[in-house]
């Protein structure tokens, strides 16, 4: 099978890079080791729908010492990386991806890694999954089942199974307590704040930042924000999450009425029109606005171009929208996820413990005893916990175990 690629020629400079995140991606170390000696996938063929990236490449090189055939293509056109998928191929998976694809290319793409006619997927954001059941159902029958990543992409399955369009099996990675509580949280409250740092080159202390959405990765963008010195305002819909904010000491108000007061607006949310025209009608003067939801749709697009007078690229990745009262409001990465558009993403410490979890629901779905219904499923709670302690002993810390004499007294209702 041919892959769509930029140019093999950058696969050493991929390879570097790859290397790289191996030597910090203990967890995942550790199960290919066992990957190699048992071929759980051996007869395989495994999709990945991800942003691709060095850790991202290192899990598909994972599962394919596992014995799978592997084939990769990308979550974001904005988040390729080409001499990274280069290195991929060079070492014998499949890729059809590049950075920059249009939409049209971006779904072409998609569809040449389901012409592959995967066994197995491993899906960020639900496109996969979503082209499948619309324009590929033939595939379905031979799809074993597959993982999904984020939030965003947990939504649209939840919404397929209510409907009863799910067609096969489907993991949700992104509820394991392995991945929100660090993923989510440290990851992306570093990654965004890298990615915006180095795009702007301008400092962050002093500074009111508006965080939009307070689940997991909102806490991380408005903890990072708090750390690095800023003044953090959380705009919330769940009555629950805003005071949750309130009590971690952050201001929690309407976006209407942030809207005047912020310097960085980060949408954290995964649903749409989050920042519109009443917004950006009120900004001060240099605002700029940054995405860290899956889709580029919580920052209105459209009505911010119709706003502005004037548009220019000023800086790579920073557009800048001149109003008509001569403000500039300043658009980073196209409205696209900005830690994976404008930055390398995640920790690879931190995606350690996320794709071991990808690598062994896969690893589920192939070993079960029987075939399983075509649902949602939560990831095994032995599944969490084992990738939790593999983390501690890379890590070298030990922890305590429960006596006997305290399990019997957790397990009984009569001791007082």
């Amino acid at each position: 099978m041919e892959s769509t690629i930029r140019d093999i020629n950058l696969a050493p400079q991929g390879q570097l890079k790859i290397d790289w995140v191996r030597a910090h991606m203990p967890v995942l170390n550790i199960l290919r080791e066992e990957f190699e000696k048992t071929l759980p996938f051996k007869g395989k063929k495994v999709t990945i729908c991800l942003h691709l990236e060095a850790k991202t490449a290192y899990l598909a090189k994972v599962i394919q010492a596992g014995g799978a055939e592997v084939t990769v293509v990308a979550s974001n056109p904005l988040s390729t990386q080409d001499d990274v998928v280069a290195a991929l191929v060079a070492g014998g998976v499949h890729a059809h991806a590049w950075y920059g694809a249009t939409d049209e290319e971006y779904f072409q793409h998609l569809h040449k890694g389901l012409d592959f006619e995967p066994d197995l997927i491993i899906d960020d954001g639900g496109d996969l999954v979503s082209t499948i059941h619309k324009e590929r159902r033939e595939l379905i029958p031979k799809i074993i089942g597959g993982a999904e990543e984020t939030t965003t992409g947990i939504l649209r399955l939840r919404s397929m199974e209510k409907e009863g369009d799910l067609g096969f099996p489907m993991i949700a990675v992104n509820d394991a307590e392995m991945k929100y509580l660090f993923d989510n949280r440290y990851g992306t409250g570093q990654s965004v704040w890298d990615g915006i740092m180095r795009t702007t080159n301008l400092v962050v202390a002093g500074k009111t930042v508006c965080v939009i959405g307070y689940g997991w990765c909102g806490k991380g963008v408005a903890m990072r924000a708090k750390g690095l010195g800023a003044r953090v305002i959380v705009c919330e819909v769940d009555p629950i999450k805003a005071i949750e904010a309130w009590m971690d000491g952050f201001e929690v108000m309407p976006m209407v009425e942030a809207a005047p007061l912020g310097d960085f607006f980060i949408t954290v949310t995964g649903n749409i029109d989050c920042i519109t025209k009443e917004h950006f009608e009120v900004m001060k003067d240099k605002a700029l606005l940054a995405n860290a939801g899956h889709f580029d749709v919580e920052i209105n697009k459209a009505q911010l171009a119709e706003l502005a007078v004037n548009r220019r690229l000023v800086r790579h990745n920073i557009e800048e929208f001149e109003m008509k009262d001569g403000r500039k409001v300043y658009l980073l990465a196209e409205g696209r996820l900005v830690n994976l558009a404008a930055g390398d993403g995640h920790p690879a410490e931190v995606m350690d413990m996320t794709f071991a979890l990808q690598a062994l629901a896969l690893h589920q779905l192939v070993t079960s005893s029987s075939p399983l219904e075509a649902k949602v499923y939560s990831v095994p709670t032995e599944i969490d916990n084992r990738v939790a302690e593999l983390k501690l002993k890379t890590l070298g810390l030990k922890i305590d175990n429960l006596t006997q004499e305290q399990i019997k007294y957790l397990a009984s209702w009569e001791h007082n």
